[in-house]
C-alpha cells in the first residue's frame, strides 16, 4: 500500500517536511519583522519595517488634490511610488531618475501597493484628497514588495489617525487591515517567506496579500520552473494566510504602542 506521502505527491500536494533552512526556520516561519513608526519626522505616518534583512522606510503623506477622473466626484484617492536605493543591493544600481524614466519592474510594484491599500479603504471617507504611500527599499533581501505594503498599511493607519485628530476628515476610512507575504516551491518544497536566495532558485514564487477577514486581495503566482497544480496553489495560499496573520498581530502590536 501506498504511503500517505506517495498519495499527497500523486495528487500534486506538498506536504511540509518542516525541515531547517539556510537561516534556521522552519518552512511554515516568517523571518524576524520589526517595526518602527514615526521613522519619518515630517510624514504624516511613517515606519522602518524590517523583515529579516530587508529594509523598507514607509512613509504617507497627503496631498488636496485628486486625479483627473476622480475631480468633483467627492470620492479621494490613494496611490504609491516605489523606489530601491542604489546601495540597497549587493550591486550598486542606477538611480531611475538617472534613466530619466520608471522601470518596468517599479511600475507594476507602485501599482500594486496602491491597489492593495485602497481595497482597505472607503475612499468616500477620504474626501477629495490623495494619500500618497512612499515606499524606499534601504536595504533588500527578497520580499521588498511584500514588506513595503505589510508597512505602508501602518504608515497609512497613522496618517489617517492624524488627519482625524486634525478634523480634516470626519471619520477613519480604513475598513480592512492588509498584509502580504512571498511563499513559493523550492525542490518540491513549500516555503514561507523567501530570502533573496531562496527567491532566486524557486521553482514556484507567489505573493499573496490579504485582509485581516481573510479574503484575497492579490495573487501573484508563476512558476519559474515546472508548472504547479491547483492543489499546490491552495497549499501555497494557506501557508502565505498563517504567515500573514502572523505579521498582523506584529502590526497590531506595533500600531498600539505609543
Amino acid at each position: 500500500m501506498a504511503s500517505i506521502e506517495e498519495l499527497l505527491k500523486d495528487k500534486g500536494i506538498t506536504k511540509p517536511k518542516l525541515m531547517r533552512r539556510a537561516d534556521q526556520r522552519r518552512p511554515d516561519q516568517i523571518r524576524n519583522v520589526k517595526i518602527s513608526r514615526g521613522y519619518c519626522k515630517h510624514a504624516l505616518g511613517s515606519c522602518l519595517i524590517e523583515i529579516g534583512d530587508t529594509r523598507v522606510i514607509c512613509a504617507a503623506n497627503m496631498e488636496n488634490k485628486v486625479p483627473p477622473h476622480l475631480k468633483n466626484s467627492g470620492t479621494g484617492w490613494i496611490t504609491a511610488e516605489y523606489g530601491m536605493l542604489p546601495s540597497s543591493t549587493n550591486t550598486r544600481s542606477v538611480r531611475e531618475s538617472s534613466r530619466g524614466r520608471t522601470q518596468g519592474r517599479t511600475h507594476e510594484i507602485q501599482r500594486l501597493i496602491g491597489r492593495s491599500l485602497r481595497a482597505a479603504v472607503n475612499l468616500g471617507h477620504v474626501g477629495e484628497r490623495t494619500i500618497w504611500l512612499d515606499c524606499d527599499v534601504i536595504q533588500a533581501d527578497g520580499g521588498t514588495r511584500t514588506a513595503s505594503i505589510t508597512g505602508a498599511y501602518v504608515a497609512l493607519k497613522d496618517a489617517v489617525d492624524a488627519l482625524v485628530r486634525q478634523q480634516i476628515i470626519a471619520r477613519n476610512p480604513i475598513v480592512q487591515q492588509v498584509a502580504a507575504v512571498s511563499v513559493g516551491i523550492i525542490d518540491d518544497e513549500i516555503l514561507l517567506d523567501l530570502n533573496y536566495e531562496e527567491d532566486s532558485r524557486a521553482d514556484v514564487d507567489m505573493n499573496v496579500i490579504m485582509t485581516g477577514s481573510g479574503s484575497i486581495i492579490e495573487i501573484q503566482g508563476t512558476a519559474e520552473g515546472a508548472p504547479f497544480t491547483k492543489e499546490q496553489m491552495i497549499s501555497l495560499v494557506n501557508f502565505a494566510q498563517k504567515g500573514i496573520g502572523q505579521l498582523m498581530e506584529i502590526q497590531n502590536q506595533a500600531l498600539s504602542m505609543r
